[in-house]
């Protein structure tokens, strides 16, 4: 009894509440970047994800476990595919290229409007205790964002950027290739726990959050720090 009672006073609360935040962040960018693939296809004709049930908000949808899991550890990762007939749309390549950049942009843009409300946020003083784990929470989402709009950008299937660069092949090749896709993701699994993608993907990561961050006036240093309840609680609490 003695022994649980020192690993409760010793746990350190704010690294598992950040770590909770930094999950909640992760689930909303792949609802969001999933529910941008399903309705990019339903306006441009396609109603199998809307069929599907996959135009909503509930993350149990969208959820696939072990990209959650790499996002929170990595913060690169994936969701469950949003299930796209191209047949429906009236010029296959570019319904499915424009559908699949959908879902990169939708991250992009939550990353930015997280920066902006962040900027905002640290320039109206006091800070209490909600504020703070809103920071964390808009630092992790920015972050968590521009991670999973980068990664679904490399062009290898069947993440994003492969159904972007393939609808440049000819359609012989087009389709050939497309029906295979499914088989790589064992790859690129392997390829992160390798570590292939850390060294660009950090260098673009930084890059695109700077460049936000000089459109809306937070510092780049800040936002990063501020993905640690801990730190945040030292300057504000």
């Amino acid at each position: 009894m003695g022994s649980f009672a020192n690993f409760i006073q010793n746990m350190d609360w704010w690294g598992g509440l950040t770590l909770l935040v930094s999950a909640v962040a992760a689930l909303l960018c792949i609802v969001l970047h999933e529910l941008s693939h399903g309705f990019v296809a339903w306006r441009l004709g396609d109603p199998t994800a809307k069929s599907a049930g996959r135009l909503t908000l509930n993350p149990l949808k969208h959820l696939d476990p072990l990209g959650l899991l790499m996002m929170i550890i990595v913060k690169v990762g994936w969701a469950k595919p949003v299930p796209v007939d191209m047949r429906y749309f009236k010029h296959p390549k570019s319904g499915m290229a424009i559908t699949a950049l959908a879902g990169p942009v939708a991250n992009f843009l939550t990353s930015f409007a997280s920066i902006a409300l962040s900027s905002l946020i640290v320039r109206l003083p006091p800070f209490g205790e909600a504020e703070v784990v809103l920071l964390c929470f808009l630092s992790n989402l920015a972050l968590l964002g521009v991670g999973m709009g980068l990664f679904n950008l490399i062009p290898i299937s069947p993440l994003d950027g492969s159904k972007i660069l393939f609808a440049l092949l000819p359609d012989r090749m087009y389709y050939k290739v497309m029906r295979y896709e499914k088989y790589a993701m064992g790859l690129i699994v392997v390829l992160m726990l390798l570590g292939v993608f850390d060294r660009p993907l950090t260098f673009l990561m930084v890059h695109v959050l700077h460049f936000f961050c000089s459109i809306t006036g937070m510092p780049l240093g800040s936002l990063l720090a501020f993905q640690d309840l801990s730190y945040l609680f030292s300057m504000f609490g």
